[in-house]
């Protein structure tokens, strides 16, 4: 039988690792003491999550920081795991805080901070892919027929509408787009099944409410409207000196739109990504996030700066040489 020790861990910190030229250069927008928004193109293996785990390094051992001032978003739990780990194996220490989640994470524990203390003993709850489906099947059940289209009558009490429903729900909040916004496509483009699929939208949201629950595609969305009341909007941007985005190809408008309020007008904001990898349009990114993040984020001296990570491990040659610009 094989014998199992368990040992301390090391409280040594990791060897730090060297940077290229370009990878310096990320770090170096800061230390240069100008800041602000920053877009980091980097390809296959050009060591993207190194740069981005040492620039959070430097702004905690040289920038003045406390771990809890600086967030960073991916788009998956594993993806937040690794960087979350990287960093406490670099700066050899345990945090009270998380400083690498998802965006529906963080949106989740900021509408919970922002609850009334009166309603912090039921905390609203949020809803996995699952049970999302299950709610609009059963909401689909028991709408009036009467009011939807002839052809689709006949599906109402079908898995598949009840799936292609909670996709359009999905979309329209990709978009920032409410019920009411939805209506108005409808009758732009003159189609009977969006504004019935609008009332339904209506009802859906109403019924959430109701039972004080919540799904992925509405979190982001009402952290947005949140975060458009003045008071809550500082009060978040008081606590995060720099926000970090990873794979920022994936986000979608809505999640555009959540970055400005908490890091816009030209705050401290560093995104990395690359628009040859954006594979996650059926779920709502769009690919112009990052090719337009310079001028959205743009400050008074103008468009947001851009570094390209010159240099790939994964192929031992420039980023340049294989067509990353």
């Amino acid at each position: 039988m094989p014998e199992y020790v368990l040992r301390r861990p090391s409280a040594a910190s990791i060897t730090p690792p060297v940077l290229d030229d370009s990878q310096q250069a990320v770090l170096d927008h800061f230390n240069s003491g100008s800041g602000g928004p920053l877009q980091v193109l980097a390809g296959p293996g050009a060591g993207k999550t190194t740069a981005l785990v040492e620039l959070v390094v430097d702004r905690v051992e040289n920038g003045g920081l406390s771990p809890d001032q600086i967030l960073v978003l991916t788009f998956s739990r594993k993806a937040a795991q690794e960087v979350r780990s990287r960093i406490a194996r670099r700066l050899a220490r345990t945090m009270s805080t998380t400083p690498a989640m998802t965006f529906h994470a963080f949106c989740y524990a900021l509408l919970r901070a922002e609850q009334s203390p009166t309603d912090f003993a039921s905390p609203i709850r949020l809803l996995s892919a699952p049970e999302n489906h299950a709610m609009i099947a059963e909401v689909l059940a028991g709408v009036d027929a009467e009011q939807w289209p002839a052809v689709l009558r006949p599906a109402l009490r079908t898995r598949g509408l009840a799936s292609e429903l909670r996709s359009l729900i999905a979309a329209a909040r990709a978009l920032g787009m409410d019920d009411a916004d939805l209506a108005q496509v409808a009758t732009r483009v003159d189609r009977d099944d969006w504004k019935s699929a609008a009332s339904f939208f209506d009802e859906v949201t109403a019924v959430a409410a109701l039972a004080n629950t919540i799904d992925h595609t509405d979190l982001i969305f009402a952290v947005v409207n949140l975060l458009k009341n003045p008071e809550v909007r500082d009060r978040w941007r008081a606590k995060l000196a720099l926000v970090v985005v990873d794979e920022y190809q994936d986000t979608d408008p809505l999640q555009v739109e959540l970055l400005k309020a908490l890091a816009g007008d030209g705050r401290d904001l560093v995104v990395v990504g690359d628009p040859y990898q954006s594979i996650y349009g059926f779920r709502g990114a769009d690919v112009r996030g990052i090719v337009e993040f310079p001028d959205q984020f743009a400050t008074p001296a103008g468009p947001a700066p851009r570094i390209t990570l010159g240099y790939t491990n994964r192929y031992g040659t420039s980023a340049a040489s294989i067509g990353v610009k």
